[in-house]
């Protein structure tokens, strides 16, 4: 939901949203502070969502929303402070696993430092003449102290490879937390942020390289009418619909994201003006091709229709007047019918 809120709150929408966020908040008596604004936005535009259930089962009890009840309800339902705690407590992990093997570590070093000096110590009585009795307990303290330093090596390297273990689990836990700071959890496509990521980096690795990107973005065909008519959840199941077909078609080295809502976004690196168009075509037509149903009553839905278009990023072109671009051409699609794809390239080069 955060990605579509991000989209809302830069839209037509956005004062809206924010108003009614703020009509919503005077109404319950809750303070406008910061956090209850982001909790009472994201409210506002989810209705339905467990965020939106929750706050409205604490005011239906008359639970003042206090900022405790505020930081816990963030926590629980906010992503970004969820990813926050899951960074803070693998780190607190990290800095104990470390502290732990420093610890060890400081133990072995005087341990060996110790036994050193026994050594030491041993080699200038050797060069006595010593007794075969003060012979023989010198060689006993010698063998005892050789096994402690042993045993506590030992113990340290269990200890550095059960770290070991441990930070590496850390590692594979802080990837997942990444992967799902940039994944939608609708679509499982990559987000809006590790879209505009990705967008960068092609950008810049196509200035140092002298390669190519091309930038599609598709959008759902009178998704809103859809929408009204069978409800959030069968859209749901048409995003994701969509999206499976757009993901399977624009795997990697192709990228493809939900950009926000119904629309999607795909990059392409250095692939030619017509194999894109055919590519979108094939997405385009799949998606057409099938008749879905209603999940929870399997009522025939009809077919569902994509519109797309694309453009070449010209040199040294910003990322934003590539999307510009590639956002004008989707409208195109849309004012020609709907269920096309246009090139904004094509376009021009047609209007010259």
């Amino acid at each position: 939901m955060s990605g579509d809120l991000d989209v809302t709150l830069r839209g037509p929408k956005a004062y809206e949203v924010a108003r009614a966020a703020l009509e919503s908040m005077e109404q319950a008596k809750v303070w406008p502070t910061a956090l209850n604004f982001e909790l009472w936005l994201h409210m506002v535009a989810d209705p339905s969502g467990p965020l939106a259930q929750e706050i409205e089962r604490l005011l239906s009890t008359g639970e003042p929303i206090t900022d405790f009840i505020a930081e816990g309800l963030a926590q629980t339902y906010l992503p970004k402070a969820r990813l926050h705690d899951q960074i803070k407590d693998a780190g607190e992990q990290l800095s104990h696993e470390l502290a732990t093997v420093s610890r060890a570590i400081r133990t072995a070093q005087q341990s060996n430092a110790a036994y050193g000096a026994k050594l030491a110590g041993a080699s200038l009585e050797l060069h006595e003449n010593l007794d075969p009795g003060d012979l023989k307990q010198l060689v006993s303290g010698l063998t005892i102290a050789t096994k402690r330093v042993q045993s506590e090596n030992k113990e340290l390297e269990q200890r550095l490879a059960e770290s070991t273990a441990e930070v590496g689990r850390l590692r594979d836990h802080l990837v997942q937390v990444r992967r799902d700071a940039t994944t939608d959890g609708l679509t499982n496509l990559a987000n809006r942020k590790a879209f505009d990521e990705e967008l960068e980096r092609a950008c810049a690795a196509a200035d140092a390289a002298g390669g190519s990107v091309q930038l599609a973005v598709l959008d759902i065909d009178h998704f809103k009418m859809f929408n009204d008519t069978w409800g959030h959840q069968t859209g749901d199941q048409v995003i994701r619909y969509v999206a499976s077909v757009i993901g399977r078609v624009g795997a990697p080295p192709r990228f493809a994201a939900r950009y926000g809502g119904e629309e999607f976004a795909m990059i392409f690196s250095c692939e030619s003006a017509a194999q894109v168009e055919r590519t979108l075509d094939e997405i385009r037509e799949e998606v057409a091709s099938r008749r879905l149903k209603r999940r929870s009553t399997n009522e025939d839905l009809g077919a569902v229709t994509i519109s797309a278009g694309f453009a070449e990023r010209r040199p040294a072109e910003q990322p934003a007047s590539l999307m510009d671009r590639a956002d004008a051409a989707l409208y195109d699609s849309k004012r020609s019918g709907r269920n096309q794809v246009t090139s904004a390239d094509r376009k021009k080069a047609a209007a010259a």
